[in-house]
């Protein structure tokens, strides 16, 4: 009898040796110190992110795909939303925030983590959808990024929201992403 791995064991075994996890970074690293003055924000950089996915079986379908970030620096701030891009035939399409959701201060210190969600539609996989194969995200205030490759499907889009992306394209991703959660305690 053959077997096969869940999908997000298989993701997240790639996706650690992949990805970044948060390194905090103070004026003398390179990074910015916060604005308030109590900590530094958090930073990508090294290793330990993971990824779990709930893939939308079919075209109309809802999925999801979390992502996890360990912080391995010191204490480090953390606040509000992740750019999150979907890379599609070269041409860049950010996603939108999650309607209603709030945002509070994270302080991580090491070895803590928080997530986010990227909640999706799945379009056709005939040309009608967006043909996703990288999702690139930031964390607030940063201009580094880091790539997760997509193996979810197409992605459908939102017809004539008018909320265009860098592309210029009417129609953006049927995607949203929410603000950052804190793990355990």
């Amino acid at each position: 009898m053959r077997t096969t791995r869940p999908t997000a064991l298989a993701v997240s075994a790639v996706a650690a040796l992949l990805l970044p996890v948060l390194t905090s970074c103070s004026d003398a690293e390179g990074g910015n110190a916060d604005d308030r003055g109590d900590g530094a924000a958090c930073r990508i950089g090294g290793s330990g992110t993971e990824v779990a996915a709930s893939p939308a079986p079919a075209a109309g379908d809802t999925g999801t795909v979390t992502v996890t970030l360990t912080n391995r620096g010191s204490e480090c701030l953390l606040e509000g939303f992740p750019t999150v891009t979907l890379l599609v035939d070269g041409a860049s399409k950010e996603i939108g925030r999650e309607e209603g959701a709030s945002t509070r201060q994270l302080t991580l210190a090491k070895d803590a983590a928080a997530s986010f969600t990227l909640t999706y539609v799945r379009g056709e996989d005939d040309g009608a959808g967006l043909d996703v194969r990288t999702a690139r995200f930031a964390l607030p205030g940063a201009s580094a990024t880091q790539d997760i490759p997509w193996s979810y499907g197409a992605v459908a889009t939102k017809e004539g929201d008018g909320s265009g992306d860098e592309s210029g394209d009417e129609g953006g991703p049927d995607a949203t992403v929410s603000a950052f959660q804190q793990m355990g305690d």
